[in-house]
């Protein structure tokens, strides 16, 4: 025995500090760049400067880091390249914000004085998120870090665009695009937030102009009808296909408008009319550039009524110009009904604002070429996404892909190089800004927009190793190994990495897309502030270690299965970490000091040792295949069950309680051998955990003696021994196992306490089964608690015994002088009689109408798992009273 260097309880906190420090000291995690070891590489998915840690950032970064670390292990030189997004609109929304509590603006600021106070802003308080990750105990290559608007990265971005323009897929023009009148800037796609909104739908009344009648149009935006241009329907649509071609008249404007036919139509939807305005529409677009329709902006870039919307409306809110214009409609005759409409609403990811969908002057990258290489790919195999099913996702986006609006109407971000001669007109597009016009030497304007967040992130797995120069990181490690993402940008960040790295590197950006699901509340409910079910991965840090978080999330992620967390369940988890604590508490006490003299017994061979060694090993054995196969295979929650099981229930609560008298014993032969195969199956099974729980495994391994590398976050993944399994050995444990937990039921089923030692006969045909338990009987008197342990094909056992049958065994417990039948029976009779009780008042309940119909729903359904509860419990009492009073007879 000896005195172990683990506190008795585990404090998180110094140890995870202390080994985050010691990792980057080290510098562990910094890859070299070296051809003669296979490559594994990923980019982090870069989290906002001005984010801080939420739950589905901390599943992804322990996914990621699982990945890196196994690989490690396996030999593989691993980068893992940390980085952050300058995030546009929202950086300069908190700059902001932050002049505005100081009276400030931007405008008085100037452009250039607004981004020295943004880049301000991002050195002081940019590095929180990074911050966080480490916390997490990511083992991201440090020395690598890379922000999207440091020097390296905003000349990758330069050099793209410079590319795309001179190959004519970058362009400028009038397009429709989502428009947010709050932050005056065009939005991506997957900026714009929908919510599903009360609305109105407005049937109205467009008049022929003919006089011969009118069509009635639905429309939830009224105000929009002021830009219409045309009502369409379905050309095979026979209510309306003889009024094709002729025209209807605008209300309230008085302007003649085409009636024409097209199959985007919904009949069903309506009235089967569509009013057409392609300034406000994203379809109506689309509809009015194949017919060659005019496009009439009544909405400004503020959200008012432009001069286009006439005198009477211009100038107006355009939700208070809905309200002027519904009256007028009725006033004048065209309204004919509103209808509730509950419909999708889209709003700024920001400020919250409606957007508004507008035709406007911007740069555009043409991505249909670019589309189909990215789907060619995927479709080819050199790309493969996880789970299979997002492939469809991302075939039908990419068949559906319209023209990508890179611009941006914000200070913050790459500035568009394009300027712009204010003598001639000519627009020069340079990797280096142009002093002068190169066609009149005219004085030249940049372009005021930005470039999209978005356009520099599709760079990132090659701009981040180094591109466009041709580094030894690009060398090494393009195309990355594989991307851990959410589903929720696949189409907007995954795809254009795909199209970007095809492009510019003519191979694909990763080998493999991991999707990971979803975190949600323990209700299923997605996890937001306004509903005050987060669960702050911070908070819970503190509070259970982040080893316990980490866990909790691995065990959960199952492919293509949200994830249900709550609180308890991490909780539950930590109770593991403190398992594993105490096992390795215990196994330092039984070995040899780390600083003694005295040398760790080294492992026998299989032949010499007994069934609980080679049993333990045999799963050993197991689990490191499993792991292995498992975490390749992106199965991170069979990993972490697998390894759960194994710690919590095979190695604590069998093998240690199995070898405990060995490891008491005067006899060194068996002492050591208990030792050799107890330190083989702890430092091996913390190498297998270490991935998925980095901080307590290391903290523990360096407790540990005879470790040649004290860095476990370096040693390698434990080699397979085969010569160590032996299915025969897990039959025969698993019947020892079986015979333990017989007696162990009686003994509970008839509260015989544990302190007495009781007698087991086991009776049975079989010599060969038998031989097994004899030569096992030590193990099985220590675990039952026995006295004495027979075995034989002809045992007769006593009248009062109770009994279990066991692979076809039977399993006899003599109970005289361990049972005093008179007062077990009182003792039941007295629980049945109140267990009768609880249930008559509980069914009651539940039979009562009123009550049924009143209660909250989760009321009702705990008195119904109440009564089922009682009932099972009343049905095992009324079956042990039978069996008990049979033994009295």
């Amino acid at each position: 025995m000896n005195d172990t260097k683990l506190p008795k309880g585990y404090e998180p906190r110094d140890v995870e500090a202390k080994w985050l420090e010691y990792w980057e000291e080290q510098g562990v995690f910094t890859a070299p760049a070296q051809a003669e070891r296979p490559a594994y590489s990923m980019v982090i998915p870069p989290p906002n400067v001005t984010g801080s840690l939420h739950m589905g950032h901390a599943l992804n970064l322990t996914l990621q880091d699982i990945l890196c670390r196994f690989h490690r292990q396996q030999g593989h030189d691993v980068l893992w390249v940390p980085g952050t997004d300058h995030a546009g609109i929202a950086t300069q929304n908190v700059v902001e914000k932050s002049l505005a509590a100081q009276g400030k603006s931007r405008e008085e600021l100037g452009r250039e004085a607004f981004v020295e106070r943004v880049w301000a802003w991002k050195e002081e308080y940019g590095g929180k998120i990074l911050n966080q990750v480490r916390r997490l105990g990511a083992s991201v290559d440090w020395s690598r870090l890379r922000f999207t608007m440091d020097d390296g990265l905003s000349r990758a971005v330069r050099e793209v665009f410079v590319r795309l323009y001179d190959e004519g897929l970058i362009y400028k023009g009038d397009y429709i695009i989502n428009w947010c009148p709050r932050c005056r800037t065009a939005l991506a796609d997957l900026e714009v937030e929908h919510a599903q909104a009360e609305g109105k739908l407005h049937a109205i009344r467009y008049p022929l102009a003919d006089g011969s009648g009118d069509l009635t149009v639905m429309t939830t935006r009224p105000e929009t009808m002021l830009g219409d241009t045309a009502v369409a329907v379905h050309p095979e649509d026979e209510r309306f296909s003889h009024l094709v071609g002729k025209e209807v008249i605008l209300p309230l404007v008085g302007r003649k408008l085409p009636i024409i036919a097209d199959s985007y139509v919904d009949r069903e939807f309506g009235t089967g009319c569509l009013k057409v305005t392609p300034a406000h529409d994203m379809n109506d677009f689309e509809l009015g550039r194949r017919h060659s329709l005019d496009v009439i902006k009544v909405i400004d870039d503020q959200g008012r009524m432009s001069a286009d919307a006439g005198s009477e409306y211009a100038g107006l809110d355009r939700m208070e110009c809905r309200q002027r214009i519904v009256q007028d409609l009725q006033d004048k005759g065209f309204l004919v009904r509103v209808e509730d409409h509950p419909h999708s609403v889209g709003h700024c990811y920001r400020c919250r604002a409606v957007i508004e969908p507008s035709v406007s002057k911007q740069w555009f990258v043409a991505v249909q070429p670019l589309a189909a290489k990215a789907r060619k790919a995927v479709e080819d195999g050199r790309t493969e996404i996880l789970p299979r099913q997002w492939e469809r996702t991302y075939f039908d986006w990419l068949d559906n892909i319209r023209d990508w609006c890179i611009s941006r109407q914000i200070w913050w971000g790459h500035r568009i190089p394009a300027w712009t001669c204010q003598a001639c007109g000519e627009m020069i597009v340079a990797r280096e800004d142009p002093q002068s016009c190169t066609k009149c030497s005219g004085k030249l304007v940049q372009e005021s927009d930005v470039l999209d967040t978005w356009f520099s992130s599709a760079l990132w797995p090659f701009s981040t190793l180094g591109w466009p120069d041709e580094t030894p990181e690009l060398r090494s490690y393009y195309p990355t190994s594989v991307l851990v993402t959410g589903f929720d940008i696949l189409f907007f960040w995954v795809a254009r990495m795909m199209m970007m790295g095809l492009h510019f590197r003519e191979d694909v950006p990763f080998r493999h897309v991991y999707i990971h699901a979803l975190v949600r509340d323990s209700e299923g409910q997605k996890m937001s502030k306004s509903k005050g079910n987060v669960i702050d991965p911070l908070t819970m840090v503190d509070q259970y270690g982040t080893d316990a978080l980490r866990l909790t999330l691995t065990a959960m992620a199952a492919m293509g299965r949200d994830i249900k967390l709550s609180e308890e369940r991490i909780q539950g988890y930590r109770f593991f970490v403190n398992k594993l604590w105490n096992a390795a508490r215990f196994a330092l006490i039984n070995l040899p000091p780390a600083e003694s003299a005295t040398p760790l017994p080294t492992l026998p061979a299989p032949a010499d040792l007994d069934v609980r060694h080679r049993w333990i090993l045999t799963r050993l054995e197991q689990n490191k295949r499993d792991v292995a196969a498992a975490i390749t295979e992106y199965r991170f929650n069979d990993a972490a069950m697998g390894l759960y099981q194994f710690v919590w229930h095979e190695l604590c609560d069998w093998y240690l309680e199995m070898i405990k008298p060995d490891l008491s014993a005067e006899e060194d032969k068996n002492r050591e051998s208990a030792q050799a195969c107890l330190h083989t199956v702890l430092s091996e099974v913390l190498t297998l955990l270490h991935p998925i729980m980095p901080f307590v495994t290391q903290e523990i391994w360096s407790c540990l003696p005879g470790m040649k590398e004290p860095n476990l976050a370096a040693a390698a993944y434990p080699v397979l021994r085969p010569e160590h399994e032996d299915e025969q050995v897990l039959r025969d444990m698993a019947l020892i196992q079986e015979i333990v937990v017989s007696v162990r039921n009686i003994r509970s089923e008839l509260s015989i306490g544990p302190s007495l030692k009781l007698t087991v006969l086991v009776r049975g045909a079989e010599e060969a089964v038998l031989r097994t338990l004899e030569t096992n009987q030590d193990t099985i008197i220590h675990l039952a608690r026995l006295d004495n342990f027979q075995v034989g094909t002809e045992l007769t056992p006593p009248k009062a015994s109770a009994s279990a049958v066991v692979q076809g065994l039977e399993v006899f417990v003599p109970l005289a002088g361990a049972v005093d039948f008179q007062t077990e029976l009182a003792r039941l009779e007295k629980e049945l009689a109140k267990t009768a009780k609880d249930l008559d008042i509980v069914s009651r309940k539940v039979a009562n109408e009123d009550f049924m119909a009143k209660a909250p729903a989760e009321v009702v359904e705990k008195e119904r798992a109440k009564a089922r509860d009682l009932s099972e419990k009343q049905s095992k009492l009324l079956g042990l009273r039978t069996r008990l009073q049979s033994l009295m007879e």
